[in-house]
């Protein structure tokens, strides 16, 4: 260790110079970096789930949509002025990047009989058709149509959507979104501009896509600043340094450009999650730091020589800081066992980010630290500081602070099992994104978000137009219309029902399926031929007319509603047939299963990690016994943590369900430099335990205070981001750390007395 510190502190300069020139080569692959902004980025290849939905896509046409929501503010669509703009939209929005269809109640396709004659027909033609009895019929046959109602216009009439369909290439993901989204606004913006009393809102699939990108740009422009900000103010006001804290600004920095610029090498590329990888290394690589640091300036404080106070504090700190990285890498690389990719891609990252942190903390900050001048009073008191007195309390209150703090941890676990596994993909975004201000509206006028596609195979050609299979679908849609979650039910057979009353000089009491399958094949041919080039029945009916597609939509449901939903779907569907073949799927269900995936997945990842980081400290310690005491303080403050989450919010969503994982490679970092101190102090200083426990809270305890004040104010403010999976993660792992330090600092050390071995100092 000495020759190596020789060797760094002799070419000082040289060691600057390469760590520079070696992160501005790894830098330049930044530029390479896209951000990928669609939702199907959190699930894999092979996700059951996404197969299915994509062979639904497949089949029929694309449901991905932007909903252009117009909310008049008279609180009634059926005006001359409303109805104008929404004909108006109808047209425009054909210009839409990317689109293939566009759906509204003035281009609906109505149809009714003219004698003999069946005329299908836009709702309205034109606007200038607009006249008192035009806009009756308007409302009463938008309002009376399934297909419409509470889909495309509301119940009350006081909002009504324009749906229009999107169908990207897929040649370039991370453009085409954007561009439909641009391109969409712009839309909107000119008819904010015509239509001053009316509100103009944008939700759909694809409005939800781009705001996961949008979202993270915000969280890097507006909490990447803060964030370095409140670091370097808590590190310069706690440790007092100017030239300490501009040494730990240049390894974060030089982490941070590391890790993007490599990242933009290997061909990766950002999603919401790995966006906040900055924030997550910038806050890691104080830690390091830190440690050095107050080894250092406690050294000069004490009179050591510059040179040498740096030297001893790399050999003191080497190898719990080398330990501390490996645990971290090792706990983020946890994240490869997620079943969203995005989860595994932040875990390589922040991996890659801590690595570099350690070797810049070794190589270029001890370089700086001898290059700039260091001003440090001498100390010349002997009175005890706050660590020497928080190490007397807790050495004489250790036969009541073991058994109490054991029942706090054991009372706060228990509401673990409290927590529920939910997810809303809709609140994955804060109220402040406008996406979510217009989908929570539509939610509370119209429907939710939370649709499942059912389609229905009859495993024969032109099966659909079988009065037998056409009677089971409608009763399938009868039974989703009554369920208590269901806002709207699309499918073929309520226009079936139309033509057929339609064919039957507007009888009401024809309003039912054609019982012969010649008559059902007649009807469907003569809609299709009358349908405008753009809106044909290819998103219900496939090509060899064997199957249909029925759209159910329901209220914005959790995950594990929309789980209990499929299950009721299909035990419907076994009961009830014995001949055709079903597919459920949607984005909706794509969310709610990779939850409950997740969960299980990065619970045998962490559970491999603790194992892992428990060998390590044993080999690191010398000690088999210290390796399990190492369990106790690394498992109990996830414990904790998720007991008070479960106790206050009660839900655990996709981002907290790598939390466990995260902090498990940060916590043990405390519970690291706090053991090998005891240990140091125990064998080559031959201290008693008692001793040996001041020695860990004087030489640590204040560094591990910065550090944990550090991380728990970069994670606080990472919770404030508009990315509900962050800012939960953000929350969370906050409270976890703050919760590790508590324990390492009143549970550990009576548990290391209670276990002492006096064979330990004499090894």
């Amino acid at each position: 260790m000495d020759n190596y510190s020789n060797f760094i502190l002799k070419n000082k300069w040289l060691v600057v110079v390469i760590s520079l020139v070696l992160v501005a080569i790894a830098g330049m692959g930044a530029e390479k970096l896209k951000f990928r902004s669609e939702y199907k980025t959190f699930f894999k290849e092979d996700n059951v789930q996404l197969t299915n939905f994509l062979g639904l896509q497949d089949i029929y046409s694309k449901s991905d949509n932007v909903a252009f929501i117009i909310a008049p503010k008279n609180g009634d669509v059926f005006t001359e002025e409303t109805l104008t703009a929404v004909w108006e939209l109808t047209n425009e929005a054909w210009y839409i990047t990317h689109n293939s269809r566009v759906d509204s109640i003035t281009n609906f396709q109505y149809s009714y009989a003219d004698g003999d004659e069946l005329i299908i027909e836009d709702l309205l033609l034109e606007a200038d058709m607009l006249n008192p009895e035009k806009i009756a019929l308007v409302k009463s046959a938008s309002l009376a149509e399934p297909n419409l109602r509470k889909k495309l216009i509301a119940e009350s009439g006081v909002a009504t959507i324009v749906n229009v369909t999107i169908r990207t290439p897929g040649v370039d993901r991370t453009k085409e979104i954007p561009e439909v989204a641009e391109s969409a606004r712009e839309i909107r913006d000119q008819f904010v501009k015509k239509y001053p009393n009316i509100k103009f809102m944008l939700s759909g699939m694809v409005m939800m896509n781009n705001s996961f990108p949008e979202s993270a740009k915000a969280d890097a422009s507006i909490l990447i600043p803060i964030m370095l900000g409140v670091v370097i103010f808590a590190v310069g006001i706690l440790l007092r340094t100017f030239v300490g804290t501009f040494a730990t600004l240049v390894v974060i920095l030089l982490s941070i450009v590391g890790t993007m610029g490599i990242w933009g090498w290997v061909g990766g590329y950002l999603t919401g999650p790995s966006s906040s990888s900055p924030t997550v290394i910038l806050t890691l690589a104080v830690a390091d730091c830190v440690h050095i640091l107050s080894t250092f300036y406690f050294n000069m404080r004490n009179g050591i020589e510059k040179s040498l106070a740096i030297k001893d504090s790399l050999r003191v700190n080497f190898q719990p800081i080398f330990l501390t990285s490996l645990t971290t890498a090792i706990g983020f690389l946890t994240m490869l066992f997620s079943d969203a990719p995005p989860f595994g891609h932040l875990g390589i990252m922040v991996a890659i980010g801590v690595t570099l942190a350690f070797a810049f903390s070794v190589t270029i900050f001890p370089a700086l630290l001898a290059i700039l001048p260091v001003k440090v009073k001498a100390r010349t008191t002997t009175k005890k500081d706050s660590m020497d007195k928080l190490a007397d309390f807790v050495i004489g209150n250790r036969k009541w602070l073991l058994p109490f703090s054991t029942i706090v941890i054991v009372g706060f676990a228990s509401f673990v099992p409290t927590n529920e596994l939910n997810d809303n993909f809709v609140e994955y975004f804060d109220k402040r994104v406008p996406f979510r201000q217009a989908t929570d509206y539509m939610q509370e006028n119209l429907s939710g978000m939370t649709m499942i596609e059912l389609s229905i195979d009859s495993k024969k050609e032109s099966g659909i137009n079988n009065p037998k299979y056409l009677k089971f679908v409608a009763g399938m849609v009868d039974w989703l219309r009554d369920q208590p979650e269901t806002d709207h039910v699309s499918s073929i057979t309520d226009t079936l029902k139309r033509l057929n009353k339609n064919m039957h000089a507007e009888d009401p009491n024809w309003y039912k399926l054609p019982e012969k399958q010649e008559l059902a094949a007649q009807y469907l041919l003569l809609y299709e031929l009358s349908l405008p080039q753009g809106l044909d029945v290819n998103n219900q009916i496939n090509v060899k007319k064997s199957s249909t597609r029925v759209v159910a939509t329901f209220q914005n449901l959790k995950s594990s509603t929309t789980i209990e939903m499929e299950k009721r779907i299909q035990n419907y569907f076994d009961k009830h047939n014995t001949e055709y073949d079903l597919i459920l799927a949607s984005p909706s269900l794509m969310f709610a299963h990779i939850g409950q995936s997740n969960i299980k997945s990065m619970l045998l990842g962490s559970s491999l990690a603790l194992i892992l980081i428990s060998i390590l400290l044993g080999f690191a310690l010398k000690s088999f016994k210290f390796g399990l005491i190492s369990l106790l303080p690394n498992l109990t403050p996830a414990a904790v943590g998720f007991g008070l989450w479960g106790l206050f919010v009660g839900e655990v969503g996709l981002g907290l369900s790598v939390v466990m994982g995260v902090t498990l490679g940060i916590i043990v970092d405390d519970t690291v430099h706090f053991m090998s101190k005891y240990v140091r102090a125990r064998r080559e200083k031959n201290l008693s335990s008692e001793d040996a426990i001041r020695y860990s809270f004087s030489s640590v305890g204040k560094a591990l205070s910065i550090t944990t004040m550090v991380l728990v104010a970069g994670f606080g403010v990472m919770a404030t981001s508009t990315f509900k999976v962050n800012a939960e993660m953000g929350l969370l792992t906050a409270i976890t750390i703050l919760i590790a330090l508590i324990i390492d600092f009143f549970f550990l050390p009576p548990l290391l007395m209670l276990l002492k071995s006096d064979k330990e100092n004499k090894q």
